[in-house]
């Protein structure tokens, strides 16, 4: 029916998504090391202020 095919959407998406976040922490750990290595500390900032936005609930 139309609901197990929206359940598959749903699963397809949340796969994605963590794929997708999956590849972003990686690329993060390397923002990560070149921001310590110029000791860049508003950069850094920045992102915690990206990352505590995030994990706020909508």
């Amino acid at each position: 029916g139309t609901r197990g095919n929206q359940h598959e959407l749903a699963c397809k998406k949340k796969m994605k998504r963590q794929n997708d976040s999956v590849k972003r922490k990686h690329q993060d750990d390397g923002l990560l090391a070149a921001t310590y290595k110029q000791g860049n500390l508003e950069i850094m900032q920045q992102k915690q202020k990206k990352a505590k936005k995030k994990k706020e609930p909508k």
